[in-house]
């Protein structure tokens, strides 16, 4: 019944077209009435605590840093530099747009805004070159989903907040998934271009190889800094999302010189907005993540899915499969906060490493941003590129199954997540 409860309270506010935020708080108000625990004191202390986390802070400065470097000239120069990589082979925009959804997300971790900086500086350069313009739109959709996986990564740091999991680990961790994924894309794009007949652009010198390199050195060298420092204990994640932002803000105004103080205004209010809407939506989901606890929720999935205990591959497979389901109608935050204080307890005694669980589960989440009908990168990619939905949506279709298709290796073969973890630790 408190399942019912709460899980039809939650379905019904969304289904009133309230704001998943009020939603949550909705749903969390229903479970203290079934339970008789209301108190309106507690519910504004949840909700403050939910937001009171050192970790957190990495949301901001993260966001921050995004779009410092998508104002200040940092993502143009990657761009610049995946060009003179690969745009001469055949369907080269197309793996342009790979190659720079992977250095993006090493500097962001922010799918949003990998994705809207890809649509407005590849799209037309795409469509001009006579590449259909929804298979376009649904490749950088798809990439815009590398963004998460990659670390620094913003939904890392809130499934680390929420799991009680190191944070350093899960970035580490997720590298070699989110490259994994950076190759299905390109394989599917090889498949879906092999009988396009485009004139190809004129191969690069190594002379323009290098110029174009030399150029994007100051934003390529981010990744490295924060790496390297997470690795050798230099700082925290949290402090790592702090250089990150000076590091951006420092080559954008110092080094290529392109934002001004005047853009830099519009850049933190920007920020600061998405910001407010992200820990809002954290601070409510915390609010039902104490009450799940509280309703004894977690234990009685556990009981739930026993017969598959013994079985760590089968039940990999079952709450994947749950995820990709709850990902069509919500989206990542709100997904990770009420669903991780749910399945961690299964998870730990499954006896799964919750560094491992947590890559297959962010991962999933993240292709949920471009599953229909919520799919946020779908909106921000239609928007941008002004496209209709439903176009983006068919475009998103092959690249998102090849995704999927490499999670399930993933949960088929742990080893391609843990060995490259311990091999860095």
């Amino acid at each position: 019944m408190t399942v019912v409860i709460f899980l039809g309270s939650l379905i019904g506010s969304m289904a009133l077209g309230i704001p998943i935020a009020y939603a949550l708080l909705v749903s969390g108000v229903a479970l203290m009435w079934h339970l008789d625990l209301f108190d309106a004191q507690i519910l504004a202390q949840n909700f403050i605590n939910g937001a009171d986390s050192f970790p957190l802070l990495a949301v901001p400065f993260f966001m921050l840093a995004g779009e410092i470097m998508n104002v200040g000239g940092l993502s143009q120069r990657i761009v610049n530099f995946a060009l003179a990589l690969v745009g001469h082979v055949k369907g080269g925009l197309g793996y342009v747009v790979i190659v720079a959804a992977c250095l993006l997300s090493a500097l962001s971790g922010s799918a949003v805004a990998d994705a809207a900086a890809l649509t407005a500086l590849l799209l037309p350069m795409m469509v001009k070159a006579g590449h259909k313009k929804e298979v376009s739109g649904g490749l950088i959709a798809a990439a815009g989903v590398i963004g998460p996986i990659i670390p620094p990564s913003i939904g890392f740091v809130i499934f680390g907040v929420a799991a009680n999991v190191s944070i350093s680990k899960l970035f580490i961790a997720g590298i070699v998934p989110g490259v994994m994924i950076g190759i299905g894309l390109a394989l599917t794009w090889w498949w879906v271009g092999r009988k396009e007949q485009l004139a190809l652009p004129q191969r690069r010198t190594r002379a323009e190889v290098w110029a174009a390199a030399r150029k994007s050195v100051w934003a390529l060298m981010l990744p490295v800094f924060i790496l390297v420092g997470l690795r050798m204990g230099v700082f925290t994640p949290t402090e790592a999302a702090v250089v990150a932002a000076v590091y951006a803000l420092f080559v954008a105004t110092v080094v290529y010189r392109e934002l001004s103080l005047k853009a830099l205004v519009r850049v933190f209010v920007t920020a600061a907005r998405t910001t407010a809407v992200v820990m809002f939506l954290v601070a409510a989901a915390m609010v039902s993540a104490w009450l799940v606890t509280v309703a004894n929720l977690p234990t009685q999935v556990v009981d739930l899915l026993r017969p598959l205990l013994d079985n760590q591959t089968l039940l990999l497979i079952a709450i994947m499969v749950l995820v990709m389901l709850v990902g069509t109608a919500m989206d990542m935050t709100p997904t990770i906060l009420i669903m991780t204080p749910v399945l961690m307890p299964l998870i730990k005694a499954a006896g799964i490493d919750p560094v491992y669980f947590g890559v297959l589960f962010i991962i999933n989440n993240a292709i949920g941003l471009i599953t229909p009908p919520v799919g946020t990168i779908l909106n921000v990619v239609a928007g941008v590129g002004r496209m209709k939905m439903d176009a983006v949506t068919r475009g998103v279709l092959p690249f998102m199954a090849a995704q999927f298709a490499v999670l399930f290796i993933m949960v088929l073969f742990p080893q391609t997540v843990l060995a490259p973890l311990r091999w860095f630790y």
